[in-house]
């Protein structure tokens, strides 16, 4: 996974998870697991590791449902991540 438009996603949407502030428990749950996952993607997309698992896209589509409504952003930039995994096979 070296395609530098994902990368610089998951820095956008890292930054955005870090900035955003009023969050119900589910979501800053969602939000903790979502931040170590894009964490990892990060260190191992510099490497060329291994592609997310399977797990992680399952928490990235439970995010986009949670926060569609009152985090717009973060709900847009996470489709844009999940749609590149789509079209990478993933």
């Amino acid at each position: 996974m070296t395609d530098p438009k994902l990368r610089t996603l998951l820095e956008q949407v890292h930054s955005e998870l870090e900035r955003t502030e009023s969050m119900d428990e589910k979501g800053r749950e969602l939000l903790r697991d979502l931040s170590e996952d894009i964490r990892g993607l990060l260190e191992r997309s510099s490497d060329g590791g291994p592609q997310p698992e399977e797990a992680t896209v399952q928490r990235l589509q439970d995010a986009i449902d949670h926060f569609e409504v009152e985090h717009p952003t973060i709900t847009m930039a996470l489709s844009e991540m999940m749609t590149i995994l789509s079209n990478a096979g993933i």
